[in-house]
């Protein structure tokens, strides 16, 4: 079964192409060290709760736009192996190659399938 890691962030409106262009770098580097695939979506239609949002979780400020992102890995062994190898690669340093959002504010995580239709 595969293995998923999701995120969801909220980036400023003004940098949409300046964080398709990292994404599609980054994309790159992920299935070079063993990813399947990388998909990211841009906020269309993402309402507000009034309890709890995507909005509320990643404190966006009203210039932002939240994305929300996921990685298709074989499994969760390969996973592991090339997360370590993409934080290891110097084309994702922040140094080199800073992220167009704040790092601080996204949220992300690793989920085995459980569905798959």
């Amino acid at each position: 079964m595969p293995y998923i890691d999701g995120m969801i962030a909220a980036v400023p409106t003004a940098n949409k192409e300046t964080y398709r262009e990292h994404s599609t770098m980054a994309a790159a580097v992920f299935k070079e060290h063993g990813a399947l695939s990388l998909t990211e979506c841009w906020g269309d239609d993402v309402p507000e709760g009034k309890l709890n949002s995507m909005h509320t979780a990643v404190m966006r400020k009203p210039d932002e736009t939240i994305v929300f992102s996921w990685i298709v890995w074989p499994s969760k062994a390969v996973r592991d192996a090339g997360m370590q190898k993409v934080m290891e690669d110097p084309r994702m340093s922040p140094d080199t190659n800073p992220m167009p959002f704040d790092g601080k504010r996204m949220i992300f995580g690793g989920f085995e399938v459980l569905v798959e239709a």
